[in-house]
């Protein structure tokens, strides 16, 4: 291990051409109101979890530096999203679906255009690897062409009239006003996407505060947001959120806000605004998602997925597997088979062909890392794999904790790292009991092949958790699948379908079933006097 650990980090020749960094980047543009401004305040310097070796040993490379936006200048670009939705007369929030769905196809193709850019700064910031990066740049742009067609399906359906009790109507689903969106920093693109396209599309207006890690990637993009859409629909701000975010929640001007993150930041910031009850979250938060292996079991299978879904980005996902369960008469087995597929993993920098752990990006993570492991080990558990939790810089070798109880730490902290847990049980109902008891309830997984005993459990567990996963990791996708959580874990529900529907309300216009008011309609919808009223096919 520590040969490994000593020639983990390159040298800067030894970085392909492709993936090589050019000079840092001194980022001081901020997009409000269809301009990009510059910043000439203060800059936060953009470190990458990757550490290059110097002639005086291995440092941190420095990316480049991002605006610290003040308050002041963070309400300009909410003033701008309000001007721009106009209190629902603005032309963003009146527009004809098709038309909105013209400005992010437009948006789409300026988007690709920047598709290795992004790659190569999602490697960079946030040490994710070439296969996931370009995966998560892939599946986000297939995410807005099914966005898309979801909508045109949605509008397809909501064309036609409905007569019901002499009362003639029509229901369409209208904006709710100024979105406030902030993603991850593990999907920094992905995840934010998920909730910044819906919302454009439904015709609201939107501040967007990129992750605090991943912060760099969204540049490229900022030329294709000023161009595609009309001027204050989209304003991009980048800063702390503790000052930004903090004054656009307290101005009471956000009527949505989707946010990815913790529980206790969202609930923060909502107690800011003033008029909650006309507040819509869309909310992505803490899980510490369950796996449960029962005595008969595939245990290769289950090996199999707990390891991809404990280690899968380092664990450093809101779905990855957080703690597994294994029943007495097949742990000593299973922790074998998961030892050596553990082993099997390439650890390197995200660019090298296979590599499946890299360097972590959050400040103090290893070191709070370390601390779970102390505590764990001071309380009867052991680290079972070799070179479990070592590390070097920003790289934590993944730690195999065995046998882990109530008492520790990690037993009810999420992780968010590349930590597993492994608690041994006999009696099934202290896992019930802990799945019943616990904050969180976002998914879990089981992992077994008898009916009865996986038929029960899924009873017992479908009021607690958003998505059970039969001898399958937990995962967010496909994203026509619902996403969301119970408890601590979100607020609302997230897919493609249901994206849509989040991000704006059912109106109906309505009227008496009688000639005058038929052929008053029929006028409207001929003349194309309303952009809402109509009967519009959209191919």
């Amino acid at each position: 291990m520590n040969r490994l650990l000593d020639s983990l980090f390159p040298t800067a020749d030894n970085i392909p051409d492709t993936w090589r960094l050019e000079a840092p980047l001194e980022q001081r543009d901020y997009l409000v109101n269809g301009q990009l401004k510059r910043w000439d305040g203060p800059l936060a310097t953009v470190r990458s979890p990757v550490w290059l070796k110097q002639a005086d040993g291995e440092q941190q490379v420095v990316l480049g530096s991002a605006p610290l936006l003040d308050a002041d200048t963070a309400l300009t670009a909410l003033d701008a999203a309000v001007q721009a939705y106009d209190k629902g007369r603005g032309a963003w929030p009146t527009m004809r679906v098709a038309e909105r769905i013209q400005h992010v196809e437009s948006f789409l193709a300026r988007m690709r255009e920047q598709r290795q850019a992004v790659v190569k700064l999602l490697m960079w910031e946030i040490g994710k690897n070439l296969k996931d990066s370009e995966k998560e740049f892939d599946r986000t742009c297939d995410y807005i062409v099914d966005t898309i067609n979801a909508l045109k399906d949605l509008d397809r359906r909501s064309s036609r009239f409905e007569l019901e009790q002499g009362t003639l109507g029509q229901i369409r689903r209208a904006p709710l006003g100024v979105a406030l969106c902030m993603g991850p920093y593990n999907y920094p693109l992905n995840e934010t996407f998920t909730t910044l396209i819906p919302a454009l599309i439904m015709g609201n207006t939107v501040v967007f505060k990129p992750a605090k890690f991943g912060v760099l990637l969204i540049r490229p993009l900022l030329e294709a947001f000023r161009d595609s859409f009309p001027p204050g629909v989209i304003n991009v701000i980048y800063g702390r959120g503790r000052e930004t975010v903090s004054a656009l929640m307290a101005s009471g001007l956000v009527d949505v806000f989707a946010f990815i993150g913790t529980h206790k930041a969202a609930s923060d910031l909502k107690k800011l605004h003033p008029r909650p009850h006309r507040l819509r979250a869309a909310l992505g938060l803490d899980a510490k998602n369950p796996g449960i292996v029962l005595p008969q079991v595939d245990l290769d299978n289950a090996v199999e997925e707990a390891v991809t879904g404990a280690l899968s980005f380092n664990g450093q996902r809101c779905t990855a597997l957080k703690i597994l369960f294994v029943h007495e008469d097949v742990v000593e087995v299973f922790l074998d088979k998961f030892q050596r597929k553990l082993a099997a993993l390439k650890p390197g920098m995200p660019w090298e062909p296979g590599v499946a752990l890299t360097p972590l990006p959050e400040p103090g993570k290893v070191d709070y890392l370390d601390g779970l492991v102390a505590d764990a080990t001071a309380k009867g558990a052991r680290v079972i794999n070799e070179g479990g939790g070592q590390s070097r810089g920003s790289f934590f070798y993944p730690a195999l904790l065995y046998p882990v109880n109530h008492e520790m730490r990690v037993y009810h902290e999420e992780q968010f790292g590349p930590l597993v847990p492994v608690v041994p049980y006999r009696d099934l109902q202290t896992v019930i009991d802990y799945v019943l008891d616990s904050d969180y309830g976002q998914q879990l997984s089981l992992f077994g092949n008898d009916p009865a005993t996986i038929g029960s459990l899924v009873d017992t567990f479908a009021n607690q958790v958003g998505r059970i996963n039969i001898n399958a990791q937990c995962q967010r996708g496909p994203d026509t699948y619902p996403f969301n959580g119970r408890k601590n874990s979100a607020e609302g529900t997230l897919s493609v379908h249901d994206a849509l529907r989040v991000f704006s309300i059912r109106t109906l216009v309505a009227t008496k079933f009688q000639e005058a008011n038929k052929a008053l309609i029929s006028e409207i919808i001929r003349n194309r006097q309303s952009s809402f009223l109509t009967t519009d096919y959209i191919f």
